[in-house]
């Protein structure tokens, strides 16, 4: 039996999954000097994975696509904890 079939009895259990470009910590000066066109800048280089959170986990590892005129993420790997 597959992955898949053992869990299809559940399959339509809502799961939250987000995505996170970064984080970043900032002084409360500097937060509140933000204004409408501020760029935060962050630590990763454009182009570098996203992390796929499944549950609150770090699952998988993605990179923004486009899909029609919507934003998506495509899965370039999984976090296998060893």
């Amino acid at each position: 039996m597959t992955p898949q079939e053992e869990v299809a009895h559940i399959g339509n259990v809502p799961i939250r999954i987000e995505v996170q470009l970064d984080r970043r910590r900032m002084k409360l000066s500097e937060i509140l000097a933000l204004e409408v066109g501020s760029i935060i800048e962050m630590s990763r280089a454009a182009g570098e994975n996203l992390d796929v959170f499944i549950g609150k986990k770090l699952a998988a590892f993605g990179e923004i696509v486009l899909v029609e005129n919507t934003m998506g993420v495509r899965i370039t790997d999984f976090n296998v904890e060893r």
